[in-house]
């Protein structure tokens, strides 16, 4: 009997060993890459900060060469918060734009409080439908602002949306922008920039998204930038500064970005409609209208450019509870993994360039895959605990790769923040930021990755969830006069 226990157990003692050591590996060139990606990041963003220092953004404002601008925001039940993104967008320092403003379904007094806040008035308006949408209801304006118009249409989501603002829209840009959204002054200008610069090859212009929650609004201004009192907002918000100053900012000068926010992107409207605009069979269309262009340019065999810039900001809630988190990150996975299968061909494919070899390969690996080796991984470790076969050596480095590694990068980007364009003032948040820089990586990262593993087998059973984000908005709902719901 002793015999046999001891012949069962060596195979399984064999194999957590070996899968230990795959996770230190798989680890190892994660983090790897994260780090090159920051090296890449951190010299474009000391060229973007001494370029940007000398810009005039005054010519770009003035120039009557400069591309008009519609900005389109979908709405779904945004009554707390759509009245405050609609005046800030109304107020951006932009010369030649327009706000369409698409209320897609809503159930509650998202419309109503739009009507009474702006004096709108139903307008007899032709809707070309450009991009197939569901149907248009009606179409309001204002004499006393010009540059609105609200689409009140049949739910479709907000894919659908999209494509009735793109449909209304009058200019050859377009800036999608979510109605949880505060946009900065001078966001456009500078989100524009890459246009005037390369005005045949620009096709789509990510800025960089930073978290609200905390903050102080006002006249549908950001006037004082704090950070959540939540520890789950505040783990979001290194999350972002690691994304967006790390990852995006390294994609996009590797040629090689497939995300532009939905919260706020600019894109070149031909283009867009070319492929077919917003697609409404996934739950990530911001990534899946990027991926699309990627691969009908290259097609095509055109020169063109998809780029992102780390300094026009918009302001976006993020969830602050648990399951509201849950719903989020679990639709953002459904939607890389709906994207990539329906994109599978370009994988691999030396046709579609840094896109085909370099990108989708990293996000099968380390995006698609990456999640079960990690849960795995930590669930191997303690396994070997138990079996008494996990030694100090392999520990310490474990956490060296695992962890340890992934703190470095996490304050890394919070300085590369802090020494670029300090959007948090004091000393205390510096010092707050570093601290949930160093525990994000111990539970906070493993609960997505769980995430990522429940979203992977919604995927597989072909579940399709939006789910309610819960916006608190950034005043009282009674702000705007009209009563609460």
């Amino acid at each position: 009997m002793i015999l046999l226990a001891m012949n069962w157990q060596e195979p399984l003692l064999r194999a957590v060993v070996g899968f230990n050591h795959y996770v230190i590996y798989y680890f190892l060139a994660l983090n790897t890459v994260y780090l090159i990606l920051f090296l890449v990041s951190l010299l474009e963003v000391v060229r973007f900060v001494r370029r940007t220092f000398f810009s005039d953004y005054q010519q770009i404002l003035k120039s009557e060469m400069t591309w008009p601008i519609s900005i389109v925001v979908p709405a779904h039940n945004e009554e707390r918060g759509i009245v405050d993104t609609v005046r800030s967008l109304l107020q951006l320092n932009y010369g030649e734009f327009e706000v369409v403003v698409v209320n897609d379904g809503s159930s509650d007094a998202t419309l109503e409080r739009l009507i009474r806040a702006f004096d709108l008035r139903k307008t007899d308006r032709i809707y070309r439908r450009t991009l197939p949408t569901e149907r248009v209801k009606g179409i309001y304006a204002s004499l006393e602002v010009p540059s609105l118009t609200v689409v009140d249409k049949d739910p479709g989501g907000k894919s659908d949306a999209l494509n009735a603002g793109i449909n209304l829209s009058r200019y050859p840009l377009f800036c999608s922008v979510d109605a949880d959204s505060v946009i900065e002054e001078n966001a456009l200008l500078r989100i524009v920039k890459p246009f005037m610069e390369h005005p045949e090859e620009m096709v789509a212009v990510g800025g960089i998204v930073r978290i609200i929650n905390g903050c102080e609004v006002k006249d549908g201004r950001v006037v004082k930038i704090g950070l959540p009192r939540r520890a789950m907002a505040v783990f979001q918000v290194v999350e972002y500064l690691r994304a967006f100053l790390s990852g995006r900012i390294g994609w996009s000068v590797l040629r090689s970005l497939l995300i532009i926010s939905g919260a706020f992107g600019l894109y070149k409207k031909a283009e867009v409609v070319a492929v077919g605009g917003y697609d409404f069979h996934t739950d990530t269309e911001d990534l899946e209208l990027v991926v699309k262009l990627h691969e009908h340019l290259k097609k095509q065999k055109s020169r063109y450019r998809i780029v992102f810039v780390p300094d026009p900001v918009c302001w976006t809630e993020v969830p602050e509870k648990f399951k509201t988190l849950l719903q989020q990150r679990n639709r953002w996975h459904r939607g890389l993994l709906q994207s990539f299968a329906r994109h599978k061909k370009m994988f691999l494919n030396p046709k579609y360039g840094v896109i085909g070899t370099l990108a989708l390969p990293y996000f099968f690996v380390f995006e698609m895959l990456g999640p079960f080796v990690e849960v795995l991984g930590y669930l191997s470790v303690i396994l070997a605990y138990f079996l008494g076969i996990l030694n100090m050596e392999f520990f310490l480095l474990f956490l060296m790769v695992a962890i340890f590694y992934g703190v470095f990068l996490s304050i890394a980007a919070v300085l590369l923040e802090e020494i670029s364009f300090r959007r948090y003032p004091g000393w205390e948040d510096l010092a707050r930021l570093i601290w949930y820089a160093i525990w994000e990586n111990v539970g906070y990262r493993q609960l997505l990755a769980l995430f990522k593993v429940k979203a992977f087998f919604d995927f597989i059973r072909r579940r399709r969830r939006w789910g309610e984000m819960g916006h608190k908005g950034f005043h009282e709902p009674a702000s705007d006069g009209v009563a609460p719901k």
